[in-house]
């Protein structure tokens, strides 16, 4: 009662609040005095009209209020009433006259009261509470739609879409109407819409037939999150072609919340023709691996780490320790976390993972559970300049991690790797396949279940090609590749970081886990997409230049040495790289040799000095 009454105290302001209250009481005493009335045929008994004026009625009325607010009968968004709200109050009637009749009849002994008083009653109050919600709705809508700036023209938008995304946008078109937004159309594939309504605006045809809309519009809304890359390219295609402004929604797999809102549109980007496949996973493996644990994430800032980040919020762990050395990174990230609707417990920490005395303070005081090692420098020509930097954080680094979770018992340790690791030819590579190496050799004498998941380039990383072309075509060019036949293999980064989950979450131990990408992407056709997403015209108004390979580069890159040495496992976009057990003793000497790399000596060695280093660690790379 007492956390009741604060509740009513906290919005004793709140005129609407009170209004909806008053009108609830309304409800309750209507409701339960017409089901007496129905019940005796219009004649109620004395004792009857006795026990609505008494205590009890009172009672039970306060015992409704109560149980409304817990079934959040006061917290919801009444302009936007829905069947699920309707459903809400029925329920929430009924557990609450079922239970009345016990207590009055069972605990208060007051049996004059029959059954079917208390089912009339739930049939009327649930109609009645719901009525009020409803017209609520349809008073706020007329009243929004009278919210017209005059100022501002009105902005007239065909939507591409009539499911329930479609429609959850559209809805809040009508009811932020003071935006001057107003629906025209919408299109929609599937021939059973077209015709149909959708909240009062016709399905006037499929995407095809925006070529040939005739009357004025001014955008065009895409509400396909689950469409394919496929699908995507053909409907992009058709918005180009009307020289119209266009907006998309993020793919499924780039939703936080499965909420879609009218903010979440965006310019159409390349991720949105080559990453859009929804990812099936098996959440319940990966919610039982991370619910309640502690989870460290290196690299928390980086494209990578960041959205693993998002992703591990939807499993529910105990504890997110973000660990990043870049203090405008680790705020970042941290304050987009914190932004979301979740009881996450969160902790930034500003630290080098090459520094073990400091990363074993971290591990002593929080005591992480699973490990997701993502922190490393990824730039290829950046690296072959400074290679000293790259073997002090991508191998020392990573070492000192493996040492500390085999110290501290971390149940899974996971190792975000690179196809730059097979047959490499670079810095990065190179430092890659070793800490692979390391990762496997490191889960022969450990209860820590150690294991590396291997992918390619992520569309829009940080690293990435992409980002290079995009200030290119925003400075007027030229957009320039290093060779015309070079090809990369793509994937999303909310695709590439929901597989690392799923990849940890079934792994026992010692995999090298390849994530399904697909097939090659030339670089040349990348930046001929995105040249024409920016409505330009290749040779007219932007020219795209051939410079070269820059060092360390390669034409191509593989994901396996071996593909016939590939397994499936039980997730259709995951395989794994057979064990070969007879690298043990090779594992074991890459091991003790880069066991031997310290800073201080990494430091006095010239660059030369240092790929030469490597080569007598890793024999399988050649500077």
């Amino acid at each position: 009662m007492f956390t009741f009454y604060n509740y009513i105290n906290r919005h004793l302001q709140n005129r609407n609040f009170i209004l909806l209250l008053l009108a609830d009481i309304s409800s309750v005493v209507m409701s339960f005095y017409f089901s007496l009335v129905l019940r005796f045929d219009f004649n109620i008994p004395e004792e009857f009209h006795g026990f609505i004026k008494s205590y009890y009625f009172l009672i039970f009325l306060l015992y409704k209020l109560i149980l409304f607010k817990l079934f959040n009968l006061y917290k919801g968004m009444w302009r936007y009433t829905s069947l699920w709200d309707i459903i809400n109050i029925l329920k929430a009637n009924i557990l609450i006259n079922f239970s009345s009749f016990f207590i009055f009849s069972v605990v208060l002994k007051f049996t004059e009261l029959p059954i079917s008083i208390f089912i009339l009653d739930t049939i009327l109050c649930s109609f009645l509470i719901g009525l009020s919600r409803i017209i609520i709705r349809l008073f706020l809508q007329k009243n929004t739609s009278t919210i017209i700036n005059k100022d501002l023209p009105i902005k007239k938008i065909i939507i591409v879409g009539a499911g329930f995304t479609g429609k959850q946008i559209l809805s809040q078109i009508i009811d932020e109407s003071k935006n001057n937004f107003k629906a025209v159309g919408i299109l929609d594939d599937n021939l059973d819409k077209i015709g149909g309504q959708l909240l009062g605006v016709k399905v006037i045809g499929t995407v095809d037939y925006l070529k040939s809309i005739k009357f004025e519009y001014d955008s065009i809304y895409i509400c396909c999150p689950s469409a394919t890359s496929l699908e995507m390219k053909r409907i992009i295609n058709i918005c180009s072609s009307t020289g119209k402004n266009f907006k998309t929604l993020p793919s499924l797999s780039e939703l936080i919340e499965e909420d879609v809102n009218i903010s979440q549109l965006r310019e159409v980007s390349l991720n949105d023709l080559l990453g859009r496949e929804e990812i099936v996973l098996n959440k319940k493996s990966i919610k039982s691996m991370m619910k309640g644990k502690k989870v460290l994430i290196t690299g928390a800032g980086g494209s990578i780490g960041s959205e693993l980040v998002r992703q591990c919020v939807k499993y529910s762990p105990g504890l997110l320790i973000l660990l990043d050395s870049s203090e405008f990174n680790l705020f970042e990230i941290e304050q987009e976390i914190n932004m979301l609707s979740n009881n996450i417990t969160v902790k930034p920490i500003l630290a080098d993972i090459r520094e073990f005395d400091i990363m074993n303070r971290i591990f002593e005081e929080f005591k992480p559970e699973l490990v997701y090692h993502a922190a490393a420098y990824k730039h290829v020509p950046i690296q072959e300049s400074f290679p000293q930097e790259a073997i002090k954080t991508n191998i020392i680094g990573s070492l000192n991690l493996m040492k500390l979770s085999i110290k501290f018992k971390i149940e899974r340790f996971v190792l975000v790797s690179t196809d730059k690791a097979v047959r490499p030819k670079n810095i990065m590579g190179a430092t890659k396949r070793i800490v692979e190496n390391l990762v496997q050799y490191s889960n022969l004498s450990s209860t820590t279940k150690f294991m590396s998941v291997r992918f390619g380039n992520v569309l829009g990383s940080s690293g990435s090609v992409i980002p290079t072309f995009q200030k290119q075509i925003k400075n007027g060019g030229p957009v320039t590749i290093t060779d015309i036949n070079m090809e990369r293999y793509f994937m999303s980064i909310p695709e590439a970081s929901q597989l690392i989950l799923q990849a940890g979450s079934i792994g026992h131990g010692g995999e090298i886990f390849i994530l399904d990408m697909g097939e090659p992407i030339k670089i040349i056709d990348i930046a001929k997409q995105l040249i024409k997403l920016s409505g330009l015209k290749i040779g007219d108004d932007i020219e795209i230049s051939v410079t070269g390979r820059r060092p360390g580069e390669k034409d191509k890159e593989e994901l396996a040495y071996d593909k016939n040495k590939l397994d499936n496992t039980k997730h259709e976009k995951i395989y794994v790289l057979e064990n070969d057990f007879s690298k043990n003793d090779e594992q074991k000497f890459i091991y003790q040799e880069a066991d031997k790399l310290n800073i201080p000596s990494i430091n006095k060695l010239s660059k030369k000095q240092l790929k030469l280093e490597l080569e007598s660690i890793l024999p399988e790379y050649k500077s």
